[in-house]
């Protein structure tokens, strides 16, 4: 019995010995020392994330001694520069109250403000997808029967927008301005887009254009004196090296040119306002020697006529 007493003792202290180190050693690591105390912990540290609430511009244009302002505005869905249709008829009645703003004195103007964020993806013909917008806006507006003339556009980089189900509400702005006479201005930015004009390549079989920053600025540059010089017009020429039969280049140099027209078409520029023509093979500005030479003549050539 004594033997048997000893042993049970034994195993008696074992265990409570073993269970004071596993407390302190819980105790020490912050682990939970029950399901209770584990249930109670994960249940405090849970928190619902707190979704940001979506921004919203509305449709206002106030100055001059002229006010209008509703909650319906031009959206674009996140990195698109084409608005989403249909419009509101408020977004209509905007347009109309900016168009009689503009009929109420000679001199009254207004800038398009296009809003962007750095998270969305460009892939407009502009410097930034803030002035795409703009510009989005600005045709429709013209289309209703306003002068381009008397509109500019601009873009605003604006982190804080918020959208909602991919959508941005809003994101234009209306600033009434003072027009002025820019006539020596259009006549500077004539004479820069003549001696630097916009110069596309393109490689055997490419179906797409690829802009880098410059190009951009240039197709803004042609975009802007397009709208503020009546009768001004853009000429697209394309060129090809003198691979193959004459009459086939010409019409390679005439398909690019069209497929220039028509990306210039889809960034906003009027087909009206652009001519195209090929002179294939018949203008290098390279050796036909080399395939660097031929890469280099095979452009498209986008400037004023």
């Amino acid at each position: 019995m004594t033997k048997k007493l000893m042993y049970l003792l034994g195993i008696i202290i074992t265990i409570l010995v073993g269970t004071y180190f596993f407390m302190k050693c819980c105790s020490c690591c912050g682990l939970p020392t029950s399901d209770t105390n584990s249930v109670s912990n994960t249940n405090e540290e849970t928190k619902t994330p707190v979704e940001p609430e979506a921004t919203s511009y509305p449709f206002s244009l106030k100055g001059n001694g002229f006010e209008f302002s509703n909650n319906d505005n031009f959206n674009f869905k996140t990195s698109e520069f084409k608005y989403q249709e249909p419009l509101s008829e408020n977004v209509n009645k905007g347009v109309v109250a900016l168009q009689q703003y503009l009929d109420k004195d000679a001199t009254n103007a207004v800038t398009i403000t296009g809003f962007y964020t750095d998270a969305e993806e460009n892939n407009s013909a502009y410097p930034n997808l803030g002035i795409a917008r703009a510009n989005a806006v600005k045709n429709y507006v013209v289309a209703s029967g306003v002068s381009s003339s008397k509109l500019n556009i601009a873009g605003q980089l604006m982190d804080s927008m918020v959208p909602k189900d991919s959508i941005y509400y809003g994101p234009v702005a209306y600033e009434p301005i003072v027009a002025e006479d820019n006539t020596a201005e259009m006549d500077a930015l004539y004479l820069k887009i003549k001696a630097n004009p916009l110069v596309l390549h393109f490689k055997t079989g490419e179906a797409a254009i690829n802009l880098t920053t410059e190009q951009r600025q240039k197709i803004a540059d042609i975009s802007t004196y397009l709208d503020k010089v009546e009768d001004a017009m853009c000429t697209v020429v394309g060129h090809t090296d003198n691979t193959g039969v004459r009459a086939n280049n010409i019409n390679l140099g005439l398909n690019r040119a069209e497929f220039a027209k028509q990306y210039l078409i889809g960034n906003g520029i009027s087909s009206a306002k652009i001519n195209t023509s090929s002179k294939g093979p018949d203008e290098p500005i390279a050796t036909n020697d080399t395939e660097e030479g031929k890469a280099q003549n095979r452009r498209t050539v986008v400037t004023l006529k």
